[in-house]
């Protein structure tokens, strides 16, 4: 099999008792299909059986479970004994096929669900998982009906029972999905499944179900011993399909735990009925409905199935399901009556059902599935989901191009439901910076790209936009351009020739333009050959090298250049000559002759192939560097190998040379020569001093080995009062030591080296003096504290071994590990000073003489004595923020108080009159500090502390229970000076939304490096100041303040000294606001000695009302107050009949508790005087004279704004004019 499949999980089951065939969806593929792996679980007590390969039966009894292989994916028909049915149901994407007793009739022993052959031919067949199957226990051959019935098809080899699982990569919501079978196949389990329901409708049972029912199971014995006859096609024990079909309409059910004894007819019956009841409570689930449809998703949500009333109102059972429901939603986009395909699995009464298709028709229905058993599905509901944007396009293609232009052409996608309008193309310009630019926009499914540049790279991405939006841009293309066709290139070269290639290079065209890409075709043509050029190489490269060509063979070279214009005329034409090849090895060399120990003579023949070219000459090669040269004449040769060295071996080899170059190697002649013992050594020698009681050797080979390598060497040492030696060392080194020896004695050393061949002749003699020894461990010193900070330490010598002691050595250190030397010399003592007070040390000695440095003592602890504290250190002062901490509690309770009234209260310790000390407390020497003294020198103590002033010298001693320690370094402090104080706020200028204050003396702007500041504050409706102007400027423009209304302000000044006080507390009002100004007044004239003047009125402002004032002047004299009041109209009489009057109007604020308030006055209107008719008679003189008289009137009573209305048109019909003249005149 091609997959390993995953362990499955065992499917729940209906009962303990009954045995189930689980059918889970993992699918494994072979050679011909989709395999499936089913898994038949036999509960305890029963058995299955099944028949193995080589015809035996196997049982294996439960409980188990044993895993099966379907070809195809289909479940496979299960046999079961008369008196059984099988029913199959499924659960969560998992199928199970349940064996139930027909009749409640004694059963002895337990049967297991048998698989049968199928009832129709093109049921493919069950093949159990040969892989998976665990060993029988034992051979079962006498239980099981209607064994022999078993097709050889179903055998199973059996291994330890694992359950496998694997997930359908198809499922996209967590779903297992059901077992794939073909059509035929789904076709008969559909009309098998409608003619159950038909049956569980109407009752069941006909005359074969009754006869079925009636009849008992026969004996497991009598079945065994003879078979009935069974046709493999038509069902069990010779049963048509529609017995088959019978037994498929009951309920699923199977044999007792207990070999089916206790069970009647009754609980077969009430069984069945149960499972009925509960599929037709199932059957009752109500539609779903579909709410929040997009474009790719839907939610569907369900009732609860309830139970139907019966007649008298009751509910027909008001028993609850044994298990929760699940439900199974399925969707269809093929019609109501197409195929459903599983979305949702779950206990959930609503799902959300996701990747849809937009604009897409969708029916959807729900079934409720509990345990084992599924009810009827529901009435499907259609919907259709939201248009959206389009997919993305493909890339565009290239239609077709030229050197300057490209023709770019694209499929439309899939629009999602709504029409595709128009598609946008971009490109980069040809700069490859990755940034794109639109070059179209428009519905078309092509573009030309024009006046592009010869040769270069364009890149394109594409998308389609619809009226839900725009898509996502396609993939990046890259297209390029095209070029002319290339001039001829020069003649290839010859770079390097072999014996069977050529290497030869060319140059580029040099007309062609770098970012063209061309391509290049060698041709050659062998010398003889008759078949003219052929081509060799086509590529882009500007070299090859032609293989598998023959040697010593001349050839004609040439070269075409082209590109995607076309191909160049070829190059001229050039001739190149292949090398000879080198000749063959020649044969083995052979020994002539006896071996010397410094010679031997060999002989070789000669290569077997020249190469095409005689050889010159032979060359022996030995491995230690000899050679030996001849000349051939074509017959074979000797060579003596004279000067070798006895006892090496040696290898030789021969080749020859010719105009081809030089052969291989030959084989290689191994020689080994004789071997001989080594010659004499040198006398070994003394290497370093020579110790007490140890001399330290050294030597070196033999000049003469012997021809073998020497594999030991023998010292042998002898005393100075004794001629006899002995052996002290013998071993491959070249030094040894010889210990044991007497001080200051002469001793005599000789030597001798061996090989396979033996030992040779001893060395002269080595006579070695011994030196003294080094002294012994000396004794732990002794110590004795003479005060806090010194110790005197004491010793004694240690005996000499041989040579007086020079020298003592003491090392001293706070840590045993990290000792350093402070004395050395000869004395017996030594006084330690400048030691901490109250510190461990530790202490040890060590002896020294001629010979070499004794052990070091042990080491001794030592302990000084506790005294005064060290100097105070690292003095400061104390910042202005650290000293708020040393307030009392009181002081910090009235500061919380003033910082609810937002004014920072005063600093207890302030900088201009206090000073902060502080130090880090210094090293107590092992008595604690009780106490710190602060000596202020000569003066007094300094009680109050004046602003900007210098105190005297300042020094500080710590003080413990031995004293007091010594004073540290004396220092000065100096006050900071006192903060300066708020200056004078004044208003200067006032609006009735504006306030401008201004302070102190100075400009009214400054640069922000002052070194005095300001910060001014208003106050709010609760009380509390916020900040406006924190800056050196002497002035503050406050805006956006409400009319009549009293804001509060204080102001506070800061310097490099410090925040001052802030200032009290000043009040400024803003005044009334006035009103606004009166558009321009209406005069309209009623006769000849009045008129009539209107105007807008003004809402009140605030509760004041608003009365009007309207001052008339005529001619030029000055305005005179016609009319006040509240009304906005006004009748003026007694006008003079050729005089002009300008009227104008204000608008007045009144107030109960202020002043009147007058806004400004609105722009004057004007009324001119109505003139008298100047003609006396009659007639058309009389007619002219009216008609002028009515002009002048009209003339006289147009508005400003008609005037301007009439220059505009006036303008208009002169610029007309003219461009009709320019036109005409001077265009034409």
């Amino acid at each position: 099999m091609a997959d390993h499949t995953s362990p499955l999980e065992s499917g729940q089951l209906l009962s303990p008792e009954l045995p189930i065939l689980a059918s889970p969806p993992p699918t494994m593929v072979n050679g011909e299909g989709p395999q499936q792996v089913i898994l038949v679980q036999v509960n305890p007590g029963e058995s299955f059986t099944i028949r193995r390969e080589d015809g035996q039966f196997q049982c294996i009894t439960g409980p188990a479970q044993v895993p099966m292989m379907s070809p195809n994916g289909s479940v496979p028909p299960i046999y079961v004994p008369p008196g059984y049915v099988s029913q199959i149901i499924e659960e969560n994407g998992v199928r199970r096929v349940l064996v139930l007793p027909q009749q409640p009739e004694f059963h002895p022993g337990g049967h297991s669900p048998l698989h049968h052959p199928p009832p129709h031919a093109h049921l493919p067949a069950f093949i159990p998982h040969p892989a998976m199957m665990p060993q029988p226990p034992h051979l079962y051959t006498g239980h099981g009906g209607g064994v022999g019935d078993m097709s050889s098809q179903y055998i199973s080899q059996y291994h330890p029972a694992h359950i496998y699982s694997e997930h359908d990569s198809h499922s996209q919501h967590g779903r297992l999905p059901f077992v794939h079978r073909d059509d035929r196949t789904s076709k008969t389990y559909e009309r098998l499944q409608k003619k159950l329901k038909d049956r569980q409708g109407g009752g069941g049972g006909g005359g074969g179900g009754g006869q079925v029912k009636d009849s008992p199971p026969p004996s497991p014995q009598k079945t065994c011993s003879s078979p009935p006859t069974v046709d493999i096609h038509n069902g069990v024990g010779g049963k048509g399909l529609e017995a088959e079909q019978r037994q498929l309409s009951h309920a699923v059910a199977g044999p007792d735990k207990q070999t089916g004894r206790g069970k009647n007819r009754e609980s077969g019956g009430k069984e069945v009925k149960e499972a009925q009841a509960l599929q037709a409570l199932w059957s009752t689930i109500s539609t779903p409905v579909v709410s929040d449809i997009q474009a790719r998703g839907a939610v569907a949500s369900w009732v609860v199935p309830t139970r139907p009333e019966r007649e008298n109102g009751s509910v027909e059972d008001d028993r609850s399901p044994p298990e929760p429901f699940s439900y199974e939603v399925s969707i269809s986009f093929s019609g109501k009556d197409g195929k459903y395909k599983s979305m949702y699995c779950g206990e959930e009464l609503s799902a959300t059902l996701e990747d849809l298709r937009p604009a897409t028709d969708y029916h959807v229905r729900v079934h409720a599935l509990c345990n084992c058993l599924q009810g009827n599905p529901s009435e499907s509901v259609s919907f259709t989901t939201l248009s959206c944007e389009p997919d993305p396009p493909n890339a565009p293609r290239k239609a077709s191009g030229t050197k300057n232009t490209l023709v770019l052409q694209w499929k439309a996608p899939c629009d999602n439901g709504s029409k595709i309008q128009n598609y946008i193309l971009q490109w980069d310009e040809g700069k490859g910076t990755g940034i794109y630019e639109q070059c179209y926009d428009g519905p078309q499914k092509q573009y030309r790209v024009t006046k592009l540049s010869p040769a270069s790279r364009y890149s394109f991405r594409l998308s389609a936009r619809n009226d839900m939006g725009v898509s996502e841009f396609s993939e990046v293309v890259d297209l390029f351009t095209s070029c002319s066709v290339p001039l001829p290139p020069f003649p290839p070269e010859l770079e390097m020739a072999g014996v069977t290639w050529l290497c030869m290079k060319w140059q580029r065209p040099t007309s062609s333009p770098k970012e063209d890409d061309i391509y290049y075709i060698l041709e050659m043509e062998e010398e003889g050959s008759g078949y003219g050029f052929q081509p060799s190489y086509d590529g882009d490269e500007l070299s090859c090298t032609v293989r598998n060509l023959h040697r010593s063979t001349k050839y004609k070279c040439r070269v075409a250049a082209y590109n995607s214009e076309g191909k160049s005329n070829p190059s001229q034409v050039v001739e190149f000559i292949t090398n000879p090849d080198r000749p063959s090895s020649p044969c083995r060399p052979v020994i002539r002759g006896k071996v010397l120990p410094n010679s031997f003579k060999m002989t070789w023949e000669p290569p077997k192939e020249n190469g095409g070219a005689e050889v010159t000459k032979y060359v022996v090669e030995l491995s230690e560097g000899l050679s030996g040269n001849c000349c051939t004449r074509g017959q074979p040769w000797k060579h003596v190998c004279e000067g070798l060295k006895p006892g090496c071996s040696y290898q030789t080899r021969v080749y020859c040379m010719s105009e081809g170059g030089q052969s291989p190697l030959s084989e290689t002649l191994q020689v080994q020569t004789p071997a001989v013992p080594p010659g004499t050594c040198q006398p070994p020698r003394l290497v370093g001093k020579p110790k007490a009681r140890e001399v330290q050797l050294r030597w070196g080979p033999p000049h003469v080995d012997g021809g073998s390598p020497v594999s030991c060497y023998s010292v042998e040492v002898s005393g100075p009062q004794s001629e006899e030696s002995r052996e002290v060392y013998q071993g491959p080194e070249l030094d040894c030591s010889v210990a044991g020896l007497m001080p200051g004695k002469t001793y005599s050393f000789r030597l001798k080296a061996a090989n396979k061949a033996g030992f040779g002749p001893l060395s002269e003699r080595c006579e070695v003096t011994t030196g003294p020894g080094a002294p012994e461990q000396c004794k732990a010193p002794s110590t004795t504290c003479k005060s806090p900070s010194c110790v005197v330490v004491s010793w004694e010598a240690p005996p000499c071994n041989g040579a007086p002691v020079t020298e003592l050595r003491l090392e001293w250190g706070a840590a045993e590990g990290s000792m350093q030397m402070c004395y050395s010399g000869p004395g017996l003592s030594h006084e330690m000073k400048g030691l901490l007070p109250a510190t461990n040390y530790f202490c040890r000695i060590q002896a020294v003489n001629v010979a070499g440095v004794g052990p070091f003592s042990e080491a001794v602890l030592c302990q000084t004595p506790c005294s005064v504290p060290a100097a105070v250190s690292n003095i400061y002062t104390v910042k202005e923020s650290a000293l708020r901490r040393y307030e009392t509690p009181a002081d910090a309770d009235e500061d919380e108080e003033d910082e609810d009234g937002d004014s920072r209260p005063p600093t207890l310790y302030s900088p201009s009159t206090c000073l902060g000390i502080s130090w880090e407390p210094p090293c107590d020497h092992g008595s604690e500090i009780t106490s710190y003294l602060i000596d202020l020198g000569e003066r007094q103590p300094i009680v109050h502390l004046q602003p900007d002033t210098a105190t005297g010298r300042i020094r500080i001693q710590a003080l413990n229970s031995l004293g007091a320690g010594p004073f540290s370094h004396t220092f000065k402090l100096k006050t900071k000076p006192l903060p300066p104080q708020p200056p004078r706020l004044e208003c200067t200028a006032f609006s009735h939304q504006t306030l401008r204050l201004k302070w102190g003396d100075g400009p009214a702007k400054a640069t922000t490096s002052d070194a005095l500041q300001y910060q001014l504050q208003m106050g709010d409706k609760s009380g509390r100041f916020i900040s406006l102007y924190k800056g050196p400027c002497h002035t503050h423009k406050v805006q956006r303040l409400n009319e009549s209304t009293s804001y509060m302000f204080c102001i506070q000044a800061f310097n490099e000294a410090g925040e001052g006080p802030f200032s009290n507390v000043y009040t400024f009002t803003t005044p009334r606001s006035p009103p606004a100004p009166v558009k321009v007044p209406k005069v309209e004239r009623l006769d000849e000695n009045s008129c009539e003047v209107t105007w807008e009125a003004l809402s009140p402002m605030k509760g004041d009302p608003i009365i009007y004032t309207l001052q008339c002047m005529m001619g030029n004299s000055e305005f005179k107050q016609a009319y006040k009041g509240s009304v906005t109209s006004f009748h003026v009489q007694n006008l003079q009949p050729n005089s002009d009057y300008r009227f104008r109007v204000c608008a007045i604020r009144q107030s109960q508790d202020a002043p009147e308030l007058s806004g400004p006055y609105s722009p004057t209107v004007t009324l001119s005087p109505q003139r008298n008719d100047m003609a006396v008679g009659a007639g058309a003189a009389g007619s002219g004279s009216r008609a002028s008289t009515e002009s002048n009137r009209a003339r006289r009573s147009l508005t400003d704004e008609q005037c301007a209305f009439l220059l505009l048109m006036v303008f208009a019909v002169i610029a007309i004019l003219i461009a009709f003249v320019i036109q005409y005149f001077v265009i034409k």
